[in-house]
């Protein structure tokens, strides 16, 4: 097909007829999909079903995990989370409740209300304090610090991490920069995964501010949409090379191996710091879900236990992915200049880059047609994307089926909006 852009006018609003013609049949289907969060399938939450035939709740050391105690997590959990997270020590790694994003929240506000073990003052008594996002990145990371007050600084995102010449560029003279959202593997939207080059300049860079924070959210770490698991360079190990033993917070959670409304999250960090946190988090809480806890170690076991649950997810959501990626080609690629994609190894996303200004309105003409997707602009701090052309694609949780329906509708509504904003000039 001819590209738009080379197009007449007469030829513009003749495929935009032929394109609302296709729209509007689409319309008449009554869909009703929402693709707007990534969400695990039935499928896939059909997985852990027999996570939950436990029955004996007596731990390895015989603690009854039906009890008080423990704040900092049973010693099989913390384990298995330093395994999955491949940190050095279990007394690093502290197991809390269902939500890796809690948990960051609570941190982010310890930061503000306390200070870390290497601050000087807590981040409340600092004027204008920022935090980097890395962009387009996860909108709920954005929202914790910004309703906190920090000004958000947005870091172009790279295929290899964010730009690191930009980030240290911010941090090394202005010490109101107070850390960094990091998306380390498969990243949130984009699917990329960060370079040794990029994780040793974090942990080595100069910065500012003495208790600069990299919150380090492994979210993706064993969620691989192919047979490749990429392994990033582990964080606290190179802080602590690089004499920032304090430096990073790093999280991760079963929410999207078992269930993502009672799965088990960790938080691994110097053992000074995890200090730093129990004490102060002694006043919130006597003790997490020690038997949820215990049912994921021994449903899960470790890391080579969760590498073989996690092959059956991508037995479920890769062709989910391949499906989406082959319509974009047939519908997109076969009109150059409109849009391009990413190509993720694994994750629950991918973005799609349309032309400029035709973000929101793909958006619009996907819900009036009954296909709910990600807000345009979410992706962007404060929800603000400068160039209106950024989508994120979470193609997990419909059926193949409705999969096939959405994306094709979606392809439809990108090529409406790019024609009405050509129309437009």
């Amino acid at each position: 097909m001819k590209e738009y852009g080379s197009m007449g006018r007469a030829a513009l609003e003749a495929e935009l007829s032929f394109q609302q013609s296709q729209y509007d049949a689409f319309k008449q289907k009554g869909l009703k999909l929402d693709m707007s969060r990534g969400k695990p399938c039935p499928e896939q939450l059909d997985l852990s079903a027999d996570m939950m035939k436990l029955e004996n709740y007596i731990g390895e050391n015989g603690v009854d995990t039906r009890n008080y105690g423990y704040l900092e997590g049973i010693p099989e959990a913390r384990r298995f989370f330093a395994d999955v997270m491949r940190v050095p020590s279990p007394e690093q790694v502290l197991v809390c409740g269902n939500s890796a994003l809690s948990t960051m929240y609570y941190l982010i506000d310890l930061g503000w209300r306390a200070g870390f073990v290497d601050s000087i003052r807590p981040w409340r008594f600092c004027t204008n304090i920022k935090f980097l996002c890395p962009t387009p990145g996860y909108d709920r990371h954005f929202k914790v610090t910004e309703y906190f007050g920090f000004q958000l600084i947005p870091v172009p995102m790279l295929e290899t991490g964010p730009d690191m010449d930009v980030v240290e560029r911010l941090v090394k003279d202005d010490d109101s920069v107070k850390g960094i959202w990091c998306v380390p593997v498969y990243s949130n939207p984009d699917g990329y995964s960060y370079s040794d080059d990029t994780v040793r300049r974090l942990a080595a860079m100069e910065t500012a501010a003495p208790d600069f924070k990299i919150f380090w959210d492994d979210a993706y770490c064993v969620h691989t949409l192919t047979d490749e698991v990429y392994e990033v360079l582990p964080i606290l190990d190179e802080c602590a090379k690089a004499g920032h033993p304090d430096r990073a917070m790093m999280f991760c959670s079963t929410s999207k191996m078992t269930f993502p409304g009672a799965g088990v999250a960790a938080v691994a960090t110097s053992r000074k710091s995890v200090e730093h946190i129990l004490k102060n988090m002694s006043s919130m809480i006597i003790s997490y879900d020690k038997m949820n806890q215990l049912r994921h170690v021994r449903f899960l076991k470790d890391r080579k236990g969760v590498l073989e649950h996690m092959a059956k997810h991508r037995a479920i959501i890769a062709p989910k992915f391949e499906l989406v990626k082959e319509i974009f080609t047939r519908d997109l690629g076969s009109c150059p200049g409109i849009a391009h994609w990413t190509d993720p190894k694994g994750g629950y996303f991918l973005s799609l880059y349309v032309m400029d200004g035709c973000a929101k309105r793909t958006v619009e003409l996907c819900k009036q047609a009954g296909v709910v997707l990600t807000p345009a602009g979410a992706a962007y701090p404060y929800g603000i994307d400068p160039h209106d052309h950024h989508l994120r694609i979470a193609p997990t949780y419909p059926s193949l089926a409705e999969l096939e329906q959405a994306a094709t509708l979606l392809c439809i509504c990108v090529r409406i909006a790019t024609l009405e904003k050509l129309l437009t000039k």
